[in-house]
């Protein structure tokens, strides 16, 4: 759960940046959108071990705040920046410049202006970057460290006798997934209703 929260926040945060830096043309550009979405075309259990390697060469010991999150974020980021492309490039810039026009400043047009327009696409990000991490097992499985994750923990109890903690487990990881849609319905409702008032 840690893990996935620590995920769905940087994904978050550098698609929100990435998106908005995309907006703009500078060198590099394309070979940068290459690189963010190669590890979608490259097999999990290869990315995975290399950082697993990587992070070993360099002397760290794989846990999930080092090398986990590395593996993580090459599964989540790439749709996540995917996403704020497409939502970027149907936002018109006119409401930027009816902002400017009446006198904000940069930051002011993007907390006032294109931050509620796009609050409900980062919120979907968010879930869809939590909900990849929390479920991923090839990625964890070479890179999480001495700590388990619940996919690698139902792993290892299906592999010995099955016990009732497992059926437990599974209704547990139901239940929780149906507050976190819920909770994000609600969330993505409140905010349309916030953007609908001003």
């Amino acid at each position: 759960l840690v893990l996935a929260l620590m995920v769905m926040v940087v994904t978050v945060v550098v698609s929100l940046l990435a998106g908005l830096a995309f907006r703009r043309r500078f060198l590099g550009a394309s070979a940068l959108f290459y690189l963010a979405v190669a590890s979608l075309v490259v097999p999990s259990i290869i990315v995975s071990l290399g950082i697993g390697v990587l992070f070993s060469q360099l002397g760290f010991q794989p846990s999930w705040f080092t090398s986990a999150l590395g593996a993580h974020l090459t599964w989540t980021l790439p749709f996540g920046v995917l996403i704020m492309f497409a939502v970027f490039n149907r936002f018109s810039p006119a409401y930027e410049e009816a902002a400017r026009d009446l006198g904000a400043m940069s930051w002011q047009t993007f907390r006032h202006v294109v931050l509620p327009m796009i609050a409900p696409s980062l919120v979907g990000v968010g879930l869809f970057g939590f909900t990849l991490s929390y479920d991923e097992f090839a990625r964890t499985l070479l890179t999480s460290g001495t700590y388990n994750t619940l996919p690698l923990e139902i792993y290892g109890m299906t592999t010995n006798v099955t016990t009732p903690v497992l059926y437990a487990l599974g209704t547990v990881t139901t239940l929780f997934s149906f507050v976190v849609i819920g909770g994000t319905l609600g969330i993505i409702a409140y905010l349309n209703r916030l953007r609908a008032r001003g």
